[in-house]
């Protein structure tokens, strides 16, 4: 089963500020709890995202486990919006569209995650007592780390 996971945060800074920050894969670990042991494998060059795109992470989920993830950026919309898709990882399906709308406070990011967990039942056992906490705990612990990095006078 389908799972969606959405979120939005206002961010007070100008779009390229926030476009360069979060198109940037070796941001990632600074807004990922860590426990999650979140760890970006590949070396960029040049930081700047394009479709087609891949990244390799080693990352944590669930009791320390350590478990490599591989993700593809599978469209780029230039300082407006961009798709992770996992190639390779824990989820059976994780699909993350990161969208940036400029405003007269600075601009709303929104975040689109569509996931599926793989074993059937027990994936969805999984999720209803443990998995969907956990997301959700991602993303609000990335709401107050990006709330003190661009919203604090």
């Amino acid at each position: 089963m389908k799972h969606r996971l959405y979120r939005e945060q206002q961010l007070n800074c100008d779009i390229e500020t926030a476009w360069k920050f979060f198109s940037s894969a070796n941001n990632l670990s600074k807004i990922t709890p860590k426990e999650m042991n979140f760890i970006v494998l590949t070396k960029f060059e040049n930081d700047e995202i394009y479709q087609g795109m891949i990244i390799d992470y080693f990352v944590s989920p669930l009791l320390g486990i350590k478990m490599k993830w591989q993700t593809e950026i599978t469209h780029v919309d230039d300082r407006k919006s961009f798709t992770d898709f996992q190639k390779k990882g824990p989820y059976k399906l994780w699909h993350h569209f990161h969208e940036f709308i400029e405003n007269e406070n600075g601009v709303l990011m929104k975040d689109t995650v569509d996931y599926e967990l793989p074993l059937g039942f027990l994936g969805e056992l999984a999720h209803s007592i443990m998995i969907k906490k956990k997301v959700e705990g991602i993303f609000d612990y990335r709401y107050g780390i990006l709330e003190k990095m661009f919203n604090q006078k």
